[in-house]
C-alpha cells in the first residue's frame, strides 16, 4: 500500500473520485479534521496558506452551498476569490466555455472552481487551460467534494467507514452525488445500498459493493446511514414515477421507515430538500439528523481541498 506520506494532491485537478486513491481520499479526510477548527474557533479564521493565490468560481448553474462554502473556504485560508455567475457575464452574450475559461486562465488565476450542467464539462477544462480544476458539480456525472464531505460526516458521527451500511435513495438517476458517494465509499470499505424507482436506477451501479435494490425497505433494513437524495424535478422527464405523491408513499423518508434502519441511523441529504416528496419535516429535524453537520463540514473539505491542490497541504 502507498504510504499515507507520500501521497499528494499538489497541482492536481479534482474531476471526479474514480480517479482517487483510498490514500488520497483519507489525506483530505484527515486534513478536513484541521481545518474544521479552524471553521469552529471564535475569532479570526483567516489563515495565509493560500495568501497570494486566486481562484475563480465559475457557475453555470444555481447553487447556495456548494458556490459559498467553496468562496469561504478560499478566503478562510487567505486566496483572493472571485465567484462569476453565468447570468451576470458574457456568458450570456455566447461566449463559449473554451474562450470563457481562456479569458480567465489569462488573468492569471491559480484555480477553477467550476459547476456546468454539460457532464464532462470540467474534465474538458482541465485539457484547455493550465489552472487546477476543482468540480463543484458536471450534469449528472459528478460531485466529488460532496461526496467527501459526506464521507467526513460518517466518520466524524459513527467513528469509522469501512463496514458500515450506507443506503442511497431516490433518483439515483439523475444524482451526481450518489455516483461520487458510491466510488468514494466503495473504496474506503462502506457496504453501499440504492434504491429507487426502477426508472430511477441505472443498472452501471452493479458492482461490486453495491447491491441494488427496488424495494426500499430491503435498503433501509439495518442501515447504518441514510443518505436521501433529491427528486430532481427541474431534470424528470415525464413518466418516470406515477406521481410526487406516489413517489412519497412509496419512497419518502419518514418516521415510520426509520425504525427498519439501526437506532442510530444517521440522516444525511445533500439538499436542497424537497420536504414531504423524498423526506419528512420530522426526520430532516430529528435527533439523527446531521444535514446541518454536512453544511459546515463542506467548508472544511473544500478548505482541505483547496490546500492540498494548491499549497500541498498545512504545513
Amino acid at each position: 500500500m502507498e504510504n499515507i506520506s507520500e501521497v499528494s494532491l499538489l497541482g492536481k485537478s479534482v474531476v471526479a473520485l474514480e480517479n482517487f486513491t483510498p490514500e488520497e481520499i483519507r489525506l483530505v479526510l484527515d486534513t478536513a479534521y484541521g481545518m474544521k477548527k479552524i471553521i469552529c474557533r471564535g475569532g479570526d479564521k483567516k489563515l495565509s496558506n493560500l495568501r497570494g493565490k486566486a481562484i475563480i468560481n465559475l457557475f453555470y448553474e444555481p447553487s447556495t452551498r456548494t458556490r459559498t462554502s467553496f468562496e469561504l473556504a478560499g478566503k478562510y485560508l487567505g486566496a483572493d476569490v472571485v465567484s462569476i455567475n453565468s447570468g451576470t457575464s458574457s456568458i450570456v452574450k455566447g461566449e463559449s466555455l473554451r474562450d470563457t475559461l481562456r479569458t480567465i486562465e489569462a488573468m492569471g488565476v491559480d484555480a477553477i472552481v467550476m459547476r456546468h450542467k454539460a457532464e464532462g464539462a470540467a474534465d474538458y477544462a482541465t485539457k484547455v487551460v493550465s489552472p487546477v480544476i476543482i468540480n463543484a458539480g458536471d450534469g449528472a456525472h459528478a460531485h466529488p467534494s460532496q461526496a467527501l464531505l459526506d464521507l467526513f460526516t460518517i466518520e466524524q458521527k459513527k467513528g469509522r467507514l469501512a463496514g458500515l451500511k450506507v443506503a442511497i435513495v431516490g433518483d439515483i438517476l439523475h444524482s451526481r452525488v450518489a455516483r461520487s458517494d458510491v466510488y468514494a465509499m466503495t473504496k474506503m470499505g462502506i457496504d453501499v445500498h440504492i434504491a429507487g424507482f426502477k426508472t430511477l436506477l441505472p443498472r452501471f451501479f452493479e458492482f461490486e459493493g453495491v447491491t441494488v435494490h427496488e424495494n426500499l425497505e430491503d435498503a433501509i433494513k439495518d442501515a447504518d446511514v441514510i443518505n436521501v437524495l433529491r427528486i430532481q424535478l427541474e431534470r424528470q422527464q415525464a413518466g418516470l414515477f406515477p406521481s410526487t405523491r406516489e413517489y412519497a408513499r412509496v419512497y419518502g423518508i419518514n418516521e415510520d421507515r426509520l425504525k427498519l434502519a439501526k437506532d442510530d441511523v444517521l440522516i444525511l441529504h445533500p439538499g436542497p430538500q424537497n420536504k414531504g416528496l423524498e423526506i419528512s419535516s420530522e426526520v430532516t429535524y430529528c435527533k439523527q439528523s446531521a444535514i446541518h453537520d454536512q453544511v459546515q463540514n463542506g467548508v472544511a473539505i473544500r478548505m482541505a481541498l483547496l490546500d492540498l491542490t494548491l499549497n500541498g497541504g498545512t504545513k
